[in-house]
């Protein structure tokens, strides 16, 4: 079922779409029909930056235990980093 409801979160982080990297500034998560993906629903990720354009856009459709399990590895490798490390700005950046 389409829900149309969108969490919309602030991100910092780059994104390679098709003409190139972009600065990712936005996310966006809902369920709805997916585009491209063969199923009747997904959770659909959307990496953005508005400033950019449309261009500037990574788009994920995921199946729902697909987006569970994505969500469960992120947390498990952030755990399993050194405390700081996945935070750390490189220098110059």
């Amino acid at each position: 079922m389409c829900t149309y409801v969108t969490e919309k979160i602030a991100l910092d982080g780059a994104g390679k779409g098709g003409s190139g990297w972009f600065t990712v500034r936005e996310g966006l998560v809902y369920v709805d029909h997916p585009y491209h993906a063969c199923h009747e629903h997904t959770v659909n990720i959307d990496f953005t930056n508005p400033d950019e354009g449309p261009s500037a856009r990574v788009a994920v459709e995921l199946t729902e235990e697909s987006a569970l399990a994505l969500i469960e590895a992120i947390q498990k490798a952030l755990a399993l980093a050194p405390p700081g490390l996945a935070s750390a700005r490189r220098p110059g950046s």
